[in-house]
């Protein structure tokens, strides 16, 4: 026997499926069979302010920031051009000027 949903409305667990509704018999509420949502999943990367990024974005650094290996810190206020979004801890992949290849947070930047 296949597992239905419980009615939303009376948590009945009698529920039926009929083509693409689910149906209760007991207060005759009708839904929508909702189909299981792929595995594939599209993370979506949010800067400071709530913004969405997407590939190709300009963005803004929005405090200093230490950088490994190097005397100097990234400063408040460096702009990127052309970022690009990827998997993991540092999710921006960009090239900066003066610094070269780097990875960032995008909790760091700010989208301009």
């Amino acid at each position: 026997m296949e597992n239905f949903p419980n009615c939303p409305k009376c948590n009945s667990e009698y529920t039926y499926q009929d083509g693409s509704l689910f149906i209760c018999p007991e207060c005759a509420y009708e839904w929508a069979a909702v189909e299981e949502e792929s595995s594939v999943e599209e993370n979506i990367f949010k800067d400071a302010n709530g913004n969405i990024l997407s590939d190709g974005d300009s963005i803004t650094i929005i405090k200093d920031l230490k950088v490994k290996g190097s005397s100097q810190p990234l400063k408040m206020g460096t702009k990127v051009k052309n970022i690009r979004l990827v998997e993991g801890d540092h999710n921006i992949d960009c090239k900066i000027d003066g610094f070269g290849a780097m990875k960032l947070k995008s909790e760091f930047v700010k989208k301009i």
